[in-house]
């Protein structure tokens, strides 16, 4: 089953202010990846092509890094996963740039089922918990911060 699935954010903000959020991933300081609760993300190593770890049981190599513009995942884990997930900065002017997360996979397997009925739901709110951090980075407010679904917040339950 082929699986693309993007989150964006239009940020009041020049594109080197939103690269060096990217840039933070995984760090003491990360101003990026969702907290809340959410498994935080960790590596062996700085944030560069090589690194290897990943988000609770969501494993995966960094892949390719250009730091203040793009960082690229490839999936090692969970069982199924077969593709990669990203961020990039996209300048859209000289103040405001577009904070993309990209995940392109296939799933297989269990992934089949696992994606939609779990992973899909969790990666969604997780993600836009994320963008709402860099949106808060950039500009100090969350115009409309996201909610999870009910059927997110009983996921959530379920691991505790």
């Amino acid at each position: 089953m082929g699986v693309y699935n993007v989150h964006e954010r239009l940020l009041a903000a020049k594109e080197s202010e939103v690269g060096a959020l990217i840039d933070t991933l995984s760090s003491c300081d990360d101003q990026l990846w969702a907290q809340l609760g959410w498994p935080q993300m960790e590596f062996d190593r700085p944030l560069a092509a090589g690194a290897v770890g990943g988000h609770g049981p969501v494993r995966y190599t960094v892949a390719a890094y250009v730091p203040s513009k793009w960082v690229r995942f490839t999936f090692s884990g969970p069982r199924g996963f077969h593709g990669f997930h990203e961020y990039t900065a996209l300048a859209v002017d000289e103040e405001h740039t577009l904070l993309r997360h990209t995940l392109a996979m296939d799933a297989r397997g269990p992934a089949r089922l696992g994606w939609p009925l779990v992973w899909r739901p969790l990666h969604d709110a997780c993600l836009e918990d994320s963008l709402d951090r860099a949106e808060l980075a950039c500009t100090g407010a969350v115009a409309r911060p996201a909610h999870w679904s009910p059927y997110v917040r009983l996921l959530r339950g379920l691991k505790h």
